[in-house]
């Protein structure tokens, strides 16, 4: 491990060591009796709604990433794409950001196409997934009267106006990319490296690598598709939050939670999960945690927010390992391996792209 990811797995460290200092403080007190037995009730059949939704989620990525590929593979099967997605997702659970790279890489190893591309469909990927989480987040808080009686709602709004116009921003910004990536990576490039070189070189070659991959998108129809895929996607995921919610006793007061509060858990999820550890997360629990508490009024009862927020994250991101695992096994692959021959692929490609002209 090189000293800069031991630097950044130290900050990590420190930072969600921070964060539940100040949660475990803030609640005072934890019952470990009353966490064992509220989560005796948990209806399972329902929480195995919830991971088939996510299994589901997962293999209509293969979907989209199937456009994706059509401007270079027209005829790839969106089938061959579905077992790369799963076990991807596993080497991320199992391996933290070091896993990130397997999906790409094992794409362009069964398609037969250059890693370099797949990395950039990998981060188009990722801008159409937070777009597709701004819009849902965006559109809950406005439109939602299931909100209005909350007691943080305004906080929320006041969150949604910050979030809309950023949205917007990050559509033209997305839009932009598409017209006139290699025009804007320079300029970035040229306003940075005044200050450094190396951090204006990396954030260039990062920015063409999405315009490369917004490049894909040959047609507004293929955009339109993708766009759509993306937020159904999501929609799904926000289902599976639900099942899970509604899988505790009705006593609980969670199977009260409606779709458009768990859009609220999904979003303060994923936003959380920024910070996350290989296999025992972090970040996102926190995050979900905390907006059951004090959102949803369970800081009188931390036992069932931690409870509820530890499942949602075992669901939503660690039920993809049995079947990803056993799909690795199939088809001969160690994640290991994997991990380190695609960060090996990344690392070479990123020393091997030149930098732009400036005009």
């Amino acid at each position: 491990m090189t000293k800069k990811r031991l630097l950044l797995l130290a900050i990590i460290i420190v930072v969600l060591g921070a964060l539940v200092y100040v949660q475990i403080h803030a609640w005072r007190r934890f019952d470990w009796e009353k966490f064992i037995q509220g989560s005796e009730g948990i209806n399972w059949w329902r929480v195995l709604v919830g991971i088939a939704f996510i299994y589901l989620a997962d293999a209509i990525r293969a979907v989209r990433w199937k456009i994706f590929l059509r401007p270079i593979r027209p005829h790839a099967s969106w089938l061959d794409l579905v077992s790369p997605q799963y076990v991807g997702f596993t080497g991320l659970a199992l391996l933290g950001r070091p896993g990130e790279f397997i999906r790409p890489y094992l794409i362009a190893r069964k398609q037969n196409v250059s890693f370099p591309s797949q990395i950039a469909t990998w981060l188009v990927e990722r801008v159409f997934d937070m777009g597709a989480v701004a819009l849902l987040f965006t559109l809950d808080v406005f439109t939602a009267q299931s909100l209005r009686n909350l007691d943080k709602f305004e906080t929320w709004r006041k969150l949604g106006y910050i979030v809309a116009p950023a949205f917007c921003g990050f559509a033209l910004l997305v839009w932009a990319l598409w017209a006139r990536g290699p025009y804007i990576a320079t300029w970035i490039c040229r306003r940075i490296s005044r200050l450094s070189p190396t951090i204006g070189s990396n954030a260039e070659k990062k920015v063409v690598a999405i315009s490369e991959g917004l490049n894909t998108i040959h047609s507004f129809w293929d955009f339109l598709q993708i766009s759509a895929i993306s937020l159904v996607l999501w929609c799904l995921v926000a289902l599976a939050y639900r099942a899970v919610t509604h899988a505790y006793p009705a006593d609980t007061g969670l199977p009260d939670l409606d779709l458009p509060q768990v859009v609220l858990l999904m979003f303060a999820s994923v936003g959380g999960g920024v910070i996350q550890l290989p296999v025992v997360g972090g970040g996102s629990q926190l995050a979900t945690i905390a907006v059951l508490s004090q959102t949803f009024g369970y800081s009188d009862t931390p036992e069932l927010a931690v409870s509820c927020g530890m499942l949602l994250w075992l669901v939503t991101f660690m039920s993809v390992v049995p079947l990803g695992l056993a799909l690795a096994h199939f088809e001969h692959v160690s994640l290991r391996e994997l991990s380190a021959e695609s960060e090996a692929e990344a690392e070479s490609d990123k020393a091997a792209r030149p930098s732009l002209p400036i005009p």
